[in-house]
């Protein structure tokens, strides 16, 4: 498969370049990953710990790990990252995201790579990682498959990817476009299209395909009466997060 053909939809990075300044606001476009991020942090960290053996008690526990993170948008995920030692790159197709990002983090202190570059141009580069992170974006690219291989040929033999998304049912129609976007407001209007959200077994199914193996998933789910976020085992309903590992 040549990769070096982009998976990106302009369509979909138009939608998160017109919300770019709006990133570190955590009451605004983007209140809902704000509201998720500590639980994403908690699920990334703790796989990360366990592939590579590392104790998250230490300082900078992911020392010497060079880390991806694809679609990073403002840096939510970057910072938390370079904070615990990883050596990471942020790449994201919606270019009005980078600055953003690069701007941040230099307030924050952070030396983070920031790139506008899309998996497959970095895949043809010949870039390879211990950890991709790749967290919410496979739902608005043109070609899942393609895009999964050209983040697998980005990790490192026994390398690991971090992957979230949308799963694709009546409940996630309601929950993640109804609810989110048309309700409470979350997001504008018609920033996911329920027809690109994905299953479990058809991510796994992807997985397998671009020569990864899966080694986990959770759903993310949330709590209206107490407002807050947490990982299941078992309901995987709306938002999921799966990990899977490069062979050696």
């Amino acid at each position: 498969m040549n990769t070096s053909q982009t998976t990106v939809d302009p369509a979909e990075v138009a939608k998160f370049q017109a919300m770019a300044a709006d990133w570190w606001d955590p009451t605004g476009k983007f209140k809902p990953l704000h509201m998720l991020n500590p639980t994403r942090l908690d699920y990334i960290t703790s796989q990360i710990a366990a592939e590579f053996d590392r104790d998250l008690t230490t300082f900078r526990p992911f020392e010497g790990l060079r880390l991806l993170d694809i679609g990073c948008g403002g840096g939510l995920i970057s910072e938390p990252m370079a904070r615990l030692g990883a050596t990471v790159v942020g790449a994201d197709a919606a270019e009005r995201n980078i600055p953003v990002a690069q701007i941040h983090a230099e307030q924050s202190g952070l030396d983070i790579d920031y790139r506008c570059i899309t998996a497959e141009e970095m895949a043809a580069d010949g870039e390879q990682f211990d950890v991709v992170l790749n967290m919410e974006v496979v739902e608005h690219v043109s070609d899942p498959l393609a895009y999964l291989t050209a983040c697998q040929e980005l990790l490192k033999p026994g390398g690991l990817m971090i992957c979230s998304t949308i799963n694709r049912n009546p409940k996630s129609f309601a929950v993640a476009i109804v609810g989110a976007e048309w309700v409470m407001r979350w997001l504008p209007k018609g920033t996911h299209e329920w027809n690109k959200f994905i299953t479990p077994d058809e991510l796994k199914a992807l997985f397998v395909q671009a020569g990864l193996t899966p080694v986990d998933a959770k759903g993310f789910v949330f709590n209206p009466i107490t407002w807050t976020w947490s990982t299941s085992a078992s309901d995987l309903s709306v938002n999921y997060v799966t990990a899977s590992i490069k062979p050696a």
